[in-house]
């Protein structure tokens, strides 16, 4: 029960502090620069709590541990790490992709509104920006693949 406890309290932590920027921006209270820079603070603070909790259990279990159950935590923590290494490729290279669409589009119609013939051309800039995503997403599946 107590591990279900340790995995919401950073989730709760992460949600009360985007609800709390939301509504300091939207009521004026706070500029959007520090509501991000509030997000940065709360995402390391969670995860400085993480890595403190796991450092401490590690330590505490490290005496009673032994080779065979020390190797399967290891494999654990392998198999933890490739699953954030996946999640961050597939992120990241999402909102890289959006961002890229999103400057791409517009301009794409632009340039397709004043010149017909000019569609092929600004539809690769767009589909450029969309392979950064599908990019992303195919190295998280190869990872995932490995473990």
């Amino acid at each position: 029960m107590l591990e279900y406890i340790l995995m919401a309290v950073p989730v709760i932590f992460l949600v009360g502090s985007v609800i709390y920027a939301y509504k300091s921006v939207s009521s004026g209270r706070h500029t959007r620069k520090r509501a991000v820079l509030s997000q940065i603070g709360a995402f390391a603070a969670v995860g400085a709590v993480c890595l403190t909790v796991a450092a401490v259990t590690a330590f505490a279990a490290g005496d009673a541990a032994d080779a065979a159950e020390a190797a399967k935590e290891a494999a654990t923590k392998d198999f933890g790490l490739a699953m954030i290494g996946a999640a961050l490729a597939t992120g990241i290279s999402g909102i890289g992709g959006g961002i890229a669409v999103g400057n791409a589009a517009p301009a794409a119609i632009g340039a397709t509104s004043e010149d017909p013939k000019a569609f092929g051309k600004a539809l690769i800039f767009v589909a450029l920006g969309e392979g950064v995503a599908l990019y992303g997403l195919l190295v998280s599946i190869l990872i995932i693949s490995k473990v």
